[in-house]
């Protein structure tokens, strides 16, 4: 990704949000969205002028398909500008003066058909696949089903809201390409909206997880749904944080329990041990604690206390080996052959040694 400049009019050196953008823009917005412009606004008051689509995204914890996402969002409702070069990147984010705007509410596009929060489930970060399109007459006649009906029913009441088309849609993918029951259908929308997430696209990768994972009745995905509830809550106490884990967190702690196939007891050791070394909630710090455990195949605090007694032991061996010395150095005095002196050379040097009146 390419480097990009920022540029802005009527905005000061510290970060202020316009009122026109928090009456006329912010209520419809994704929060997502929302979070990307402060993050601009931000850069510019504190002279960060030079960043990346990647760097914004490493800074909010988002994918860089979801910044450019935002950022043609409000390139559409022209509070920024955007420049591209030949190969479509972005080279430049100009943020409009927006007290130079009409006071007239803007025309917001329809995102109902489109991926605008991180289609993620508990386990991954799976997108929605393409799907056929159903008929009139082919909803008409699934329409006509009992659980169809009453499922739909109580979607609408989950949405809070008549179901569109693309609602339908949705439902009867569910219902007749991934053979999800009534009952998991309900479910499925009851845990989305739940979290907050009332977004078809959203709503269908939480969908396309369960259904990769197995997950075809209701019992099964309250489950799954408990248990990495339950990882998350561990991490979270251990961390003393009071929040919901990110979507880079998420996918840490998805990695310790999937792959590394560690239990909350390890995780909740290893977590400990690096709020102890690093004195904060560092994910990085403790990925690397675990995936040395993991490479050296701990399955129980058993083996952590094993490894640590042989890392005593090996720091006690290196500390009470004794230093050999060292061969004499060699050098010029000690390489001039040594003279053999006889009883006569003493008697001889005795002599001379009298005559000179000593």
């Amino acid at each position: 990704m390419s480097q990009i400049s920022l540029h802005a009019e009527g905005i000061s050196d510290v970060t202020i949000i316009p009122n026109i953008f928090i009456d006329q823009f912010m209520p419809s917005a994704n929060g997502a969205y929302v979070k990307v412009y402060l993050y601009l606004l931000r850069c510019y008051s504190g002279n960060f002028t030079e960043l990346s689509v990647s760097s914004i995204a490493d800074r909010l914890e988002n994918t860089e398909k979801d910044i450019l996402r935002a950022l043609n969002y409000w390139e559409k409702m022209n509070i920024l500008r955007l420049t591209r070069n030949s190969q479509k990147e972005i080279t430049s984010i100009h943020l409009m003066d927006l007290h130079t705007m009409s006071n007239k509410p803007q025309q917001l596009p329809d995102f109902d058909s489109e991926l605008d929060e991180i289609a993620v489930s508990i386990h991954t970060d799976s997108k929605p696949a393409s799907r056929k399109s159903y008929s009139a007459e082919r909803i008409a006649q699934l329409t006509n089903n009992d659980e169809i009906k009453w499922a739909m029913h109580i979607v609408e009441i989950y949405l809070d809201r008549p179901l569109k088309p693309m609602d339908l849609q949705l439902i009867l993918y569910l219902y007749e390409e991934l053979h999800f029951s009534a009952e998991l259908i309900m479910y499925l929308y009851e845990y989305c909206v739940s979290k907050g997430k009332k977004n078809a696209a959203y709503i269908e990768a939480v969908a396309l997880t369960w259904a990769e994972e197995g997950i075809d009745t209701e019992e099964k995905a309250k489950t799954a749904t408990a248990s990495y509830n339950d990882h998350f809550n561990t991490v979270n106490r251990a961390f003393g944080l009071n929040r919901a884990p990110g979507q880079i967190e998420r996918q840490y702690i998805t990695k310790w329990v999937e792959v590394f196939g560690f239990s909350d007891e390890i995780i909740k050791e290893a977590c400990d041990r690096t709020i102890l070394r690093t004195q904060k909630p560092d994910f990085k710090y403790t990925d690397k604690i675990l995936e040395t455990w993991f490479k050296k195949d701990v399955k129980s605090t058993a083996d952590i206390a094993r490894l640590d007694e042989e890392f005593s032991k090996g720091s006690k061996n290196q500390n009470n080996k004794v230093t050999p010395m060292s061969k004499p150095a060699t050098n010029k005095f000690n390489q001039f052959p040594q003279r053999t002196y006889t009883a006569q050379d003493y008697e001889e040097l005795e002599r001379k040694l009298l005559n000179k009146g000593f």
